[in-house]
């Protein structure tokens, strides 16, 4: 009997399974190269991204103006070390503040990094002027990175037996519920971190009147107001910050995901007041790497230009509406969310298999629980996506409707 040649996909698959520590359930497919809105695996089939790489293709897959930056910058300097200055450090420093109302940045690869940074700081300012203060408000069903201290201040019920011990000096309340947060004030809070948009969560948004509230706890007691706005940031929910759709000024700002295009790259922004660390308090092998600054700017300079917030906005509106139109014929209720980081619900169970679904279409979509969709597509996402997505998932829902 003659032996069929392995394919390219099932080669690759079998010497990942040899030599890729395991960490999720991935699909039996490859992904091999990315342009735009688009992905193709390596049996050359073409897949439509509603995912983004979890909201981090800010301007699609293998964009080049982050392309150019990459190669330009890698031809002058690609590390100096965190112990200098480098002038893409300063530059994107000098955009990033601006254009966000803050007034210094830390930089970091990752939005764990970023997070413990802001963890960090809001410690040392509970050192220097809360009297040692060190406890951190945050949200049940909230996510903040996967290091140890960012997951315990993650409020996800199913993490919190998982690496004990954990990090101690997190509190977790219901979103919402302002009485709950401040029942959990004492003398040793610090401060309150905070997602807009609870994207891990299901994308469930804070009430203005919430966050007015929590401004002013923080207000009255001296502690740090923290947003997370690793997902929410650059542009997703169609306004350049999420903070920008309630007119409510943090403390200190978390960036990561969409703001390096899928270049690994976070930042941390606070006010003048609180640049409050001493030489050896904080740092990192690659903060401030000249690579990544490169990067940086350029997507960000690319998403100004292009006023690519407002697209996320307008195309949003346009993708909230093609789903009520879905909803008359299926079971789909409670689509959620602010510009292109959106959701909706499924009877139980149904999200996990219509994604399942979609991905055998050629459609990507995230599903953070079995009965929750969320859509966070790059933001150069047109009309003509959005109406090539509902297509596939009407079609993918047809086939799941009788079971």
């Amino acid at each position: 009997m003659i032996q069929m040649e392995k394919s390219l996909t099932a080669a690759l698959l079998e010497k990942a399974e040899k030599s890729v520590l395991f960490t999720a359930r991935r699909p039996g497919i490859v992904m091999e190269r990315g342009d735009g809105m688009h992905l193709w695996d390596t049996e050359g089939k073409r897949y439509l991204d509603f995912v983004g790489g979890w909201a981090v293709a800010s301007l699609g897959h293998s964009p080049a103006v982050l392309q150019e930056a990459l190669s330009r910058q890698a031809a002058t300097l690609v590390h100096a070390s965190p112990g200098y200055y480098n002038r893409p450090m300063i530059e994107f420093a000098e955009l990033l503040t601006g254009v966000s109302g803050m007034d210094k940045a830390f930089f970091a690869s990752s939005g764990a990094e970023a997070n413990e940074s802001a963890i960090k700081l809001a410690r040392k300012h509970g050192a220097v002027n809360l009297n040692g203060a060190y406890e951190i408000i945050t949200l049940t069903n909230s996510f903040h990175g996967r290091t140890l201290a960012t997951m315990s201040a993650t409020g996800k019920e199913q993490w919190k037996e998982l690496f004990a011990p954990k990090i101690d000096g997190f509190k977790h309340v219901p979103i919402n519920d302002l009485d709950a947060c401040f029942a959990a004030v004492t003398n040793q809070t610090c401060a309150i971190m905070v997602e807009l948009v609870q994207g891990e969560g299901g994308v469930h948004s804070v009430s203005e009147a919430y966050l007015y509230g929590l401004r002013k706890i923080c207000d009255m007691y001296g502690m740090l107001l923290i947003f997370d706005e690793i997902q929410t940031g650059m542009g997703r929910t169609g306004k350049l910050f999420a903070y920008e759709h309630y007119g409510i000024r943090p403390d200190v700002i978390t960036l990561g995901k969409g703001i390096g295009g899928g270049f690994p790259l976070s930042a941390m922004l606070t006010l003048d007041k609180y640049d409050l660390f001493e030489p050896g308090d904080h740092g990192g092998t690659y903060t401030g790497a000249p690579l990544a600054m490169a990067a940086g700017y350029a997507v960000l300079k690319e998403l100004l230009d292009r006023n690519l917030a407002e697209n996320a906005k307008k195309q949003g509106q346009y993708l909230i509406d093609g789903l009520h139109a879905l909803a008359s014929s299926f079971p789909i209720s409670n689509i959620r969310g602010k510009g292109l980081l959106l959701a909706f619900d499924l009877p139980e169970g149904t999200a996990t298999l219509l994604a399942a679904a979609c991905l055998r279409e050629g459609l990507l979509i995230n599903s953070p629980n079995p009965s929750t969709v969320r859509l966070v597509p790059p933001l150069i996402v047109t009309q003509q996506n959005i109406d090539d997505m509902l297509g596939i998932m009407r079609h993918a829902l047809g086939k799941l409707e009788p079971g």
